[in-house]
C-alpha cells in the first residue's frame, strides 16, 4: 500500500467559507416543486427577482441588480465603471481572491494596499492610494480572509473623504454573521446618501445557496442602470429565484442556524487561543489564524485529520466554521502541534 493509499479521505471542507448546513427543508421542497419546469427559460433579466428583493429590502426595484453571486455583480460593476488599464481599482490586500481576477477581467489596473498588522483594511492608506485614475474602491465588511470589521464611524469618514468620481463596492457577503448592531449596514448608508455606493450581498453564505450562484447589489437607480447593461440574459435560473424567495420566507429558521454557527465560532476562537494560536477577532463565518511560521504545519495536520482548511503560505490559515464534529477534528490537529 502506498502513502497515497494510506492517506485518509478528506471528509470536511472548511476551506471555502460555505455553511455546513444544507438548504432548509422548505427551500428544498420549493426547489423540487420546480423541477418539472426546468425545460423552460427563466426571465430574460430576472426582473421578478429584483422586484422581490426590492420589496424585501425596502428600496425601489430600479435600485437592485442581480448576478452570479455577489462576485458576478462586482464584475458587472467593474466592467461598467472602468475603461482600460489606465482606470484603477483599489482594494486592501490580502483580500477575496476574486478581486484581482475580476479587475483583470474588466481590463482595469490593480492597486493593492497592504492590510494593517492587525488584519484590518487600512483606510488611511487606501485613501492615499486614490488618484484621478481611480474609478472603484472595493471594501469588504467583514473582511475576507481576516474577518475583521470596518466600524461605522471609520467607514463614514472614509466615504466622506473620497472624491466624487470614485465608486465604492461595499462587499457585505458575511454581514449576516457579524452579530453586531454597531457594524455599519451598507443599505442604511445608501439610503442616507453617503457616497457613491454599490452594496453587495449574497445568498451563498448564510442562506446556504452557494451552488445556485445568486447575489445582488443595492445602489442608486442611475448606477444600477449602468451595471445592468453588463448583465447576461437568462443568467439567473428559475431554481435560484425559487430558492431565494423560499429562503427569505424561512429567515427565522436561518437565524437559528446563524446563531448556532456564531456560537461555534466563539468556541473555536477561544479553544485555539487557549492552545497558543494567534486568532484574530472575527465577525464572519471563519477565523483567521495569523501564524506565518506555523500555518503550513497546521494545514498538514488538518489535512491528515481529514479536514480541508485554506492555507495562505507564509501568511496564515483561514478556517471556515463547520459542524461541531469537524471543528473538533481541527482542535485535535491543533493540539498535536
Amino acid at each position: 500500500m502506498t502513502a497515497v493509499d494510506e492517506k485518509p479521505l478528506t471528509l470536511h471542507s472548511l476551506a471555502l467559507n460555505e455553511t455546513p448546513y444544507p438548504p432548509l427543508e422548505s427551500v428544498r421542497k420549493a426547489i423540487a416543486d420546480g423541477i418539472p419546469d426546468l425545460h423552460r427559460y427563466p426571465q430574460f433579466y430576472a426582473d421578478g427577482l429584483m422586484e422581490f428583493i426590492a420589496r424585501w429590502r425596502g428600496v425601489t426595484a430600479e435600485s437592485v441588480v442581480v448576478g452570479s453571486g455577489s462576485v458576478g455583480v462586482a464584475l458587472q460593476t467593474l466592467q461598467a465603471f472602468t475603461d482600460g488599464p489606465r482606470d484603477e481599482v483599489v482594494y486592501g490586500w490580502r483580500a477575496f481572491d476574486a478581486y484581482p481576477i475580476i479587475t483583470d477581467m474588466a481590463g482595469a489596473g490593480r492597486v493593492e494596499v497592504p492590510l494593517t498588522p492587525d488584519g484590518e483594511q487600512d483606510l488611511a492608506r487606501i485613501l492615499d492610494a486614490v488618484t484621478d485614475r481611480t474609478r472603484v474602491v472595493i471594501l469588504c465588511n467583514p473582511h475576507n480572509p481576516t474577518g475583521t470589521p470596518v466600524e461605522a464611524g471609520a467607514l463614514e469618514r472614509f466615504l466622506d473623504a473620497l472624491p466624487p468620481h470614485v465608486l465604492v463596492l461595499l462587499d457585505e457577503a458575511y454581514m449576516e454573521f457579524a452579530g453586531d448592531a454597531a457594524l455599519p449596514q451598507g443599505i442604511d448608508l445608501l439610503k442616507a446618501g453617503r457616497g457613491r455606493l454599490v452594496v453587495l450581498r449574497t445568498f451563498s453564505k448564510a442562506y446556504g445557496l452557494a451552488g445556485l450562484r445568486i447575489g445582488y447589489g443595492l445602489t442608486t437607480p442611475e448606477t444600477a442602470r449602468r451595471i445592468r447593461t453588463m448583465s447576461v440574459p437568462y443568467s439567473i435560473t428559475e431554481t435560484a429565484r425559487t430558492a431565494v424567495i423560499a429562503s427569505v420566507g424561512a429567515e427565522a429558521e436561518l437565524n437559528e442556524r446563524i446563531a448556532a454557527l456564531t456560537a461555534e465560532r466563539a468556541r473555536m476562537q477561544a479553544a485555539l487561543r487557549g492552545l497558543g494560536w494567534r486568532v484574530l477577532e472575527s465577525r464572519a463565518n471563519f477565523l483567521w489564524l495569523d501564524e506565518p511560521e506555523r500555518c503550513a504545519a497546521f494545514h498538514r495536520a488538518c489535512d491528515g485529520a481529514g479536514v480541508q482548511v485554506r492555507l495562505y503560505p507564509g501568511e496564515g490559515i483561514r478556517l471556515t466554521i463547520g459542524t461541531s464534529d469537524a471543528n473538533d477534528l481541527v482542535l485535535r490537529a491543533a493540539r498535536g502541534l
